[in-house]
């Protein structure tokens, strides 16, 4: 097996790393784990406008999530650029169970409706930032390499200010609780990896 980098941080709210094998099938398809992750990009834009509209008259909510539906789609652009530029472009690709399966989890009745997305989206961003930080250190293209490293910052403010939502609108003890059992939860979807290659295989 290559010699493989970790990032020398760990995000604590993940129960499991990402596995090897993992890392060397996105490294074996770099530009289909690129337009995956385009395709990420678009829907996390999708999920933070979705929540504005859910909840309208929430100012406070509008305030935080209007700027990072803004630079999700920033970061969409600036993928799409980056593939245009190598003569690929996008396309529909089979999407992993991931997302899906984790939004299942998301009770529907409020207020734990609104607790739930808000963990369930910094799990999603959070996972983003520790897949991403994997590409930057491993990547064998060095153009590829400097595009994750730049947008590394953001994919970690964004997780933290889906926890801090959730941490200043409901008791923090449930808070923890409820974000621990979801932990286990994506962890263990991420547990039977999908055969293709994608940013949640």
């Amino acid at each position: 097996m290559p010699d493989y980098q970790r990032p020398h941080f760990h995000i604590r709210h993940l129960k499991e790393v990402s596995s090897f094998k993992w890392l060397k099938l996105a490294l074996d398809n770099p530009i289909e784990i690129l337009i995956d992750h385009a395709h990420c990009e678009r829907k996390a834009a999708g999920f933070a406008v979705q929540l504005m509209f859910r909840y309208p008259s929430d100012n406070d909510l509008a305030k935080v999530l209007s700027p990072i539906a803004r630079e999700e789609l920033e970061h969409f652009e600036k993928i799409f650029h980056f593939l245009s530029s190598r003569g690929y472009e996008l396309k529909a690709l089979k999407p992993p169970p991931y997302g899906n399966e984790l939004s299942k989890n998301i009770q529907k009745d409020e207020p734990m409706r609104m607790l739930d997305s808000f963990l369930v989206a910094g799990l999603i961003e959070a996972r983003s930032h520790e897949r991403l930080a994997l590409l930057a250190l491993n990547s064998r293209d060095e153009q590829l390499k400097e595009l994750y490293k730049s947008l590394l910052e953001s994919e970690a403010r964004h997780f933290g200010v889906y926890w801090n939502l959730a941490n200043s609108r409901f008791n923090q003890i449930e808070t923890s609780n409820r974000l621990n059992q979801l932990s286990h939860i994506e962890a263990k979807i991420l547990s039977d990896m999908f055969s293709l290659p994608r940013v949640h295989s």
